[in-house]
C-alpha cells in the first residue's frame, strides 16, 4: 500500500511535469487563444453571456497541446475528466475550468469539481439553522484503479483554471491545481471539500490546502502558468492568491 507521503510525491511529480510543459508551450498556447480573432466577425455576439462556448474553444487549445505531447495512453472509460490517460505509475485526470471576470468569485478560493473529476470521499461542513453539520460526499473516481491487483495504479486529479475578461475574452490568469487523492482524507479531513449548491455537489477549497503538507518545505499544490500584470488593480487584488504564488515562482 502506498503511503500518504508517496502519494504526494507522485502528485507533486506530475504537477511539476505539467506546469513545466505548459510554461514551455506558453507562447503557442497564448497564440492559440488568439486565433479566434481572425474570424471574429463570424462569431462575435453569438455566445451571449454563456461561458460554455468560450470554454469549448479554450479546451481545444489546451487539450491539443497535451495530446500533441503524447504524455500517456488516453483511456476510453466513460467515467472521468475531459482528459483521462494512463502513464507508467498513475491514471491521470485533467479538467479545464474557465471563469469570466464577472463571476471571478467562483475561482478566488475554491472551484467546482464534478464527481467524475475527483476521488476525495469525505465530509463537507454545512452551515444550517441548527448549526454546522457534516454532509457526506461520494466521488465517482476510485483512489486507485485495479486496487489490490498487480496492475494497481493511483488516480490523480488536476485542474487547469483560466480567468478571462467577459467583454473581450482576454486571458488574465492561467493556473494548474492538484486536488488531493482520496486516500489523503485521513490527513486533510474536511478542509478539502466545500458544499456546493446542491446536496451532491462539491467544491475544492484549494486555499485551505495550498501545499503538499507531507513533503519537505510543503511544496505548492497550485502553479501559476500565466498572470497578466496589466489587469486592473481591483482584479489583481481579487486574484491576489495566484499573484502571490506567481511572484514567489519568480515569473512576476
Amino acid at each position: 500500500m502506498m503511503s500518504n507521503k508517496e502519494i504526494e510525491q507522485l502528485e507533486n511529480k506530475y504537477l511539476n511535469k505539467f506546469y513545466h510543459f505548459l510554461k514551455y508551450a506558453e507562447d503557442e498556447m497564448m497564440l492559440g487563444f488568439q486565433t479566434k480573432e481572425k474570424i471574429k466577425d463570424d462569431w462575435h455576439g453569438k455566445y451571449g453571456a454563456s461561458i460554455s462556448n468560450f470554454a469549448v474553444g479554450a479546451e481545444r487549445i489546451i487539450y491539443a497541446l497535451f495530446n500533441g505531447k503524447g504524455i500517456g495512453q488516453p483511456n476510453s472509460c466513460p467515467v472521468g475528466a475531459d482528459m483521462f490517460f494512463e502513464v507508467d505509475d498513475a491514471y491521470i485526470h485533467i479538467d479545464l475550468k474557465t471563469v469570466q471576470t464577472r463571476n471571478i468569485g467562483d475561482i478566488t478560493r475554491s472551484i467546482f469539481v464534478g464527481r467524475n473529476q475527483n476521488s476525495y470521499k469525505g465530509a463537507m461542513l454545512v452551515n444550517t439553522r441548527q448549526g454546522i453539520v457534516k454532509r457526506d460526499y461520494e466521488p465517482a473516481l476510485p483512489t486507485f484503479y485495479n486496487k489490490g491487483k498487480e496492475s494497481e495504479k493511483i488516480c490523480l486529479s488536476f485542474f487547469v483554471t483560466i480567468v478571462y475578461e467577459d467583454i473581450n475574452l482576454n486571458i488574465l490568469n492561467i493556473n494548474l491545481i492538484c486536488m488531493p487523492n482520496g486516500n489523503l482524507e485521513n490527513h486533510y479531513g474536511t478542509r478539502v471539500l466545500q458544499a456546493g449548491k446542491n446536496p451532491d455537489k462539491t467544491r475544492f477549497r484549494f486555499t485551505e490546502v495550498p501545499t503538499f503538507e507531507l513533503l519537505e518545505n510543503e511544496k505548492s499544490r497550485v502553479k501559476v502558468v500565466y498572470f497578466n500584470n496589466q489587469m486592473t488593480e481591483d482584479l489583481s487584488n481579487r486574484l491576489s492568491f495566484y499573484k502571490d504564488i506567481y511572484i514567489n515562482q519568480g515569473d512576476f
